[in-house]
């Protein structure tokens, strides 16, 4: 297995929650922040407590990827040849706790499991739309990625 550190072009930003008694207002993405290339689409996905969505790999798509609701374990793997990170792993961690976007660029692998007991809630600000043809997807059973969940 790879060393766990940062990869190359992800990036984690802290994000603001402001609370306020009728309901809390939470910061996603604007246009002049790191990580934003453009906009393509926007989706929730959801993954249940202890459910492993792996592994994704996009070769032209860059993820603004935010858990407004539950705890999602992300990880991410770096095979990209030309990468001073090939090989290497990175685990981040979002929830209200450690409310943050995690924008992943294109050609780093991914996967992510429903960590918090209730619904577990991501949401993708992608600068392409939805394009099957620009993504890899492998069943992690069926993967040479090793990493153990």
């Amino acid at each position: 297995m790879g060393n766990r550190i940062d990869i190359n072009g992800v990036i984690i930003t802290p994000l603001k929650r402001i609370s306020h008694p009728k309901g809390d207002v939470f910061h996603g993405i604007k246009k002049s922040d790191d990580g934003y290339v453009g906009f393509g689409e926007a989706y929730f996905s959801t993954v249940n407590h202890g459910v492993i969505k792996a592994w994704k790999k996009h070769s032209r798509m860059t993820l603004n990827l935010i858990v407004p609701e539950g705890e999602v374990k992300f990880v991410l793997y770096d095979d990209r040849e030309n990468s001073d990170t090939n090989g290497n792993f990175q685990e981040v961690v979002l929830s209200q706790n450690n409310y943050s976007r995690l924008t992943v660029p294109p050609g780093v692998w991914m996967g992510f499991e429903g960590v918090g007991k209730d619904l577990n809630m991501l949401l993708n600000v992608a600068d392409i739309p939805h394009d099957p043809e620009e993504q890899l997807n492998i069943p992690m059973e069926e993967s040479n990625i090793n990493y153990n969940w």
